[in-house]
């Protein structure tokens, strides 16, 4: 589908607008991020407020994760169908509602509900965002938007524990959600003034069997990865219900070759680049996607910092991604994603093993340094593998591709805490959970299963060939004699 095939509510945004959007996107993002985090700290209080055990507080965490699993298939179809200005607006506005709705409930089935309200909101929030830059932003120009937009992502993961530590210490566990509404009301006003409308002339009807099989898979999915390693459930159920999942999951796939007009047109990984960058992004968080769950049990158990010094040794992850920033685009035209992704991607996994050096005996200031680098890095990979997803996509493939690499992305976070949870339960009995040398020696090797799988999948991006993505990297191929 052409431009031409795309209708404009109004007319093309302003040099203002475009020069804004990407905060208002970054606002979002930061929003999102920030939420999937914030609440781990606060646990032992809301569970106390709400007598109920610790335990019980998984299903409040699940249950955001599952919203977020379900509704990010269907948000690009939302996004054609009634565009992108009213999509992301009433994703900003849901989010913000579930977020009071979180803030005053005084029960455990309340909070539960409101966090699948809250989770819908912010299902549609990074897909239809990305889309909308895409949209907006030629191709040539995606480095450095998306580079810009990476960076409040990162950084929410990384305040998140500071903050809910903070606030749990000298406010109250509902601040942790009534933050969320100023954020959301100023991306409201900023929606109405500067977000362009995309929307699309013709769009099919929405595959509901489809919108069913994938939706309760992924949902199930999602749940058995975030309760994964708990004894809630027996082996046998929890391997009742992962084969349960993905068979609805291949049903769905064979659905989708029968139908027109599938929810997900999984035939986009027929695509080089857009399989090398969903699929590569989705090995690849395997490793690094477990790193705020063990960093956090090595710093406070191992190293006995508190939780706020712990956080605050995450901090230049941070300030790295955004030093990282100017530069992206300069290197990704120098090297070429190809490049760019086989050496990055080597790096962080050595990174992830000298991780595994850090011990009683490590100064603060180069645990410091190790994080910085690690940012850095993290910053480069997240935003090559973000931008190459749409190197070769057409007009009316952005949607959906936005969709399914959104719901990737989720599944991968979920898998890599779930494969850091597995390997630490390897190698630290919980008998020893309170013993700090083995909780030491037990994150060690979880990091070098991590770093070792991070390196592994490299073998993903080998795929790419020179001058993939160029369209978007600006990358110069010069052959000899040429």
């Amino acid at each position: 589908m052409s431009t031409a095939d795309v209708s404009f509510t109004e007319s093309a945004p302003s040099d203002a607008s475009k020069q804004l959007l990407p905060w208002l996107v970054g606002i979002a993002f930061f929003m999102e991020s920030l939420d999937t985090t914030i609440l781990n700290t606060a646990v032992p209080a809301v569970s106390e407020a709400l007598k109920v055990s610790p335990l019980s507080m998984k299903s409040v965490l699940a249950s955001y994760t599952l919203s977020l699993a379900v509704f990010i298939p269907i948000s690009g179809w939302m996004a054609d169908r009634f565009g992108t200005r009213r999509v992301f607006a009433s994703a900003i506005g849901i989010f913000t509602l579930g977020s009071l709705l979180c803030g005053i409930s005084n029960n455990i089935r309340l909070l539960v509900a409101f966090r699948l309200l809250q989770g819908c909101g912010g299902a549609m929030m990074v897909p239809v965002g990305r889309l909308t830059l895409v949209r907006t932003f030629a191709k040539s120009e995606l480095v450095r938007t998306m580079s810009f937009v990476a960076v409040p992502a990162l950084i929410g993961p990384m305040l998140g524990p500071i903050a809910g530590g903070l606030i749990v210490d000298y406010l109250h566990w509902r601040v942790i959600f009534f933050v969320n509404i100023p954020i959301g009301l100023i991306g409201l006003l900023m929606v109405r003034l500067h977000l362009p409308d995309f929307r699309e002339k013709d769009v099919p009807p929405l595959d509901l069997v489809g919108l069913i099989l994938f939706g309760s898979g992924i949902g199930l999915l999602s749940y058995v990865l975030e309760i994964f390693g708990e004894h809630t459930l027996g082996a046998y159920e929890m391997a009742g219900l992962l084969v349960l999942s993905l068979a609805l999951i291949g049903d769905y796939a064979l659905h989708s070759t029968q139908n027109a007009f599938p929810l997900l047109q999984l035939k986009l990984f027929c695509i080089r680049t857009f399989r090398a960058a969903v699929s590569g992004s989705f090995f690849t968080r395997l490793g690094i996607g477990g790193i705020p769950f063990l960093l956090p049990l090595l710093y406070q158990v191992g190293l006995g910092f508190t939780p706020v010094q712990s956080g605050l040794l995450i901090m230049p992850q941070a300030v790295a991604a955004m030093s990282m920033k100017p530069f992206m685009p300069r290197l990704l035209t120098r090297l070429g994603y190809r490049g760019i992704l086989i050496s990055n991607t080597l790096i962080l996994g050595v990174l992830l093993l000298l991780f595994a050096t850090i011990g009683l005996g490590t100064p603060v200031w180069l645990i410091a340094l190790q994080a910085f680098c690690y940012g850095a890095f993290t910053s480069l990979q997240y935003t090559s593998m973000n931008t190459l997803v749409y190197a070769d996509l057409s007009e009316a493939e952005t949607s959906n591709g936005s969709s399914i690499a959104s719901t990737m992305q989720q599944l991968s976070i979920s898998f890599g805490v779930a494969t850091a949870g597995l390997t630490t339960a390897v190698f630290i009995p919980a008998e020893l959970h309170s013993n700090p040398r083995a909780m030491i020696h037990g994150v060690h090797e979880a990091l070098c299963v991590l770093g070792a799988m991070t390196i592994v999948s490299t073998v993903v991006f080998s795929s790419l060939r020179p001058g993939d993505g160029g369209n978007v990297s600006r990358q110069k191929i010069f052959h000899p004699g040429g």
